[in-house]
Parts: C-alpha cells; structure tokens; sequence
C-alpha cells in the first residue's frame, strides 16, 4: 500500500487531529454524487427497478451523449456489483438490449479485474464486448470499454490500435475512449511519460475548447506525479498541462457534477505543483462534488484524503510567485481501473 501522505507536499503531511471545521465540511461533501439524472435510477434500482436504468441509457443513446452514457454505463455497473438483481431481472427481460449489454459487459470487466487471473477471466468476457458493440454502430462506449479489456488481457499493439480507429471513427474526441487509450500506453511502456505526454498534448490541441480531452495532459501530469519512475519531464510541461485544465474548467459553473472529476484531477496535481492559489480556486469549484478518482489511487480513504488536503491548502501560506515547488512522490497503485 502506497504511503499517501508521503506523496502530498509537506505542507499537507503534517498530522493533526481534524478541527472541528473539518469535521463540518465532511458533512458537506458526498463522494461521486449522482447528478440529477442518476440518483432517481440508482434510487429505482435499489428496489429492484430497472426501468428508469433502461430509460435513462435509452435516451443518452438517441440523444447520442456518449460522454454521460459513459458515466452512467460506469455508474450502473459499479450499483450492480453489489446489487446486481435489477439488471438480471433487466436482462432477462432484454437480452439483446444494446444498454443492458453495456452495463452487463462493463460489470463483467470490473468484476475481473481485481483477479490474478485477471487476463484469463477477461477472455471470457470479449463475446459479451462484442454483442454490446453490434448493439448500435454509432455507440464509442463499447469500444472504450474493449480498449480497458485490451489492456487488462495484455493485447498487443497491432489489436489495440483498430479498437483505437473504431473508437475514434465513432466519436473522435471521446474522453473515456482517450483515457482508455493513455491507461493502454502508459502500462505497455512504463515510465514512458513523454510518450504519454505527446498523446494528451495531440488530442487535447485537436479536441473543441469544451470537450474534457482538454484535461488528458493533466490526467498524464498525475500519472507521471504519483510514479516516481521514467525520465524527467520538464516543469514547464506540467504547467501548460494545469494551465490547460484550469482554461477547460472555467468553462463551466462552479459546484458542477459535469466537469468535478476533472477538478479533482486539477486540484491534486495543482496542489502537487506548489500551484496553491490555483488550488484553491479549483477547490472552490468543485463545491460538494468529491470524487473517487484521483483519490483512490493514492488513499484507502480518498474522501478523507480530500478533505484533508482542501482544509491544508486553504491554511497554507502561499509559495513566493515565481517560485512554485515541483516533487515526485511514489506509485499510485497498480492497476488504474
């Protein structure tokens, strides 16, 4: 297990019993809140009704909302790993439903995933992938969802870059199809950060201003951050990588659920940069919208790891401008799934 306060700045490692303020703000925040499409279906789905599911990816499907039908589709399985019986009831009812395919394909690749024997299970799941892909052509969901099996199975790199050009062809600047891509290279070549960096960098300048691909060199900022392995990258990298992010997200309202994962992601490496005052503006941002990732991957307790650091960079005296700190910390867990 990775010591998360050893890869925090010092300002933030300090112990200290929480304050009472703390205390309070924990009452404030709730980890990966569902927006206001998702909770009424997750509410349904806890008492077995799967109706409001099935409506829900129905709609973002003929809508074409690729980005919140991933989100949702990640949402239902993660619901179904511990309260499953709404989606075999659901797929039951329709087999051959394109959206319960989906949800039933991400939650077989969630379940093995944690496995030893993750690549032998995975295999296992690729005709379920598949029937979920054939469901709708114009979907890029699936095949985000073959990348993340692609690089759980060890697939080599001739099989992932036409899973890569099917994705794209569908919707060429889907974020979860980007990151599926930048988890693939990062863990086919570890320590290859500057290739990881060439990546984001191509797609986030070909990406619209709005789209969230705009954060992928702040995603590989926090990879190359919590890593500790592979060849330096220079700070003025990281920088345009943050300073990409923060242009993305002063595109949307404060205490919005759309953009809150992407500021999290800022508000870390931010916060690892010495960038404080930054941070503190992407804090404010992200309101009550806490959530697992970037947390989970250096914290058994990603919400108090949240808090934690909110309250210390408010406290912390800001750095000499011109001055900001750069540090390295150690690995963030293996296996970013």
């Amino acid at each position: 297990m990775v010591d998360t306060m050893a890869l925090l700045p010092p300002f933030i490692r300090a112990a200290r019993t929480p304050s009472a303020a703390a205390r309070h703000v924990a009452d404030e925040v709730l980890l990966d809140a569902p927006d206001a499409r998702l909770a009424p279906v997750l509410v349904a789905a806890a008492r077995g009704d799967h109706g409001p599911a099935a409506a829900l990816l129905a709609e973002t499907r003929g809508r074409a909302e690729w980005e919140d039908r991933d989100r949702y589709v990640t949402r239902l399985a993660a619901f179904a790993r511990s309260r499953s019986e709404w989606l075999e009831t659901w797929r039951a009812a329709a087999p051959h439903d394109p959206d319960t395919l989906l949800v039933a394909a991400q939650l077989a690749v969630d379940r093995a995933w944690p496995s030893p024997a993750r690549a032998e299970l995975l295999r296992g799941v690729s005709p379920l992938i598949t029937a979920a892909a054939r469901g709708d052509g114009r979907d890029p969901v699936p095949w985000r969802l073959a990348l993340d099996h692609a690089r759980g199975s060890r697939a080599g790199h001739r099989y992932v870059e036409e899973l890569w050009e099917a994705a794209v062809r569908r919707a060429p600047h889907h974020y979860g199809c980007h990151v599926a891509a930048l988890r693939y290279l990062a863990s086919s070549w570890h320590g290859s950060h500057h290739e990881c960096f060439d990546f984001a960098d191509l797609a986030a300048q070909d990406a619209p201003p709005d789209s969230l691909v705009q954060a992928l060199p702040a995603r590989t900022a926090f990879s190359y951050l919590t890593d500790g392995c592979g060849p330096r990258v220079p700070r003025a990298r990281l920088d345009a990588a943050a300073d990409r992010a923060v242009a993305l997200s002063a595109r949307f309202p404060a205490a919005d659920p759309w953009p809150a994962e992407v500021r999290n992601l800022l508000a870390y490496v931010l916060a690892r940069l010495g960038r404080l005052e930054d941070a503190r503006g992407q804090l404010l941002l992200i309101g009550p919208h806490a959530t697992s990732f970037p947390w989970d991957r250096v914290s058994d307790d990603p919400l108090g790891l949240f808090l934690r650091l909110r309250e210390d960079v408010r406290a912390a005296p800001l750095a000499p401008s011109g001055h900001p700190r750069e540090g390295r910390g150690g690995r963030a867990r293996a296996g970013d799934h």
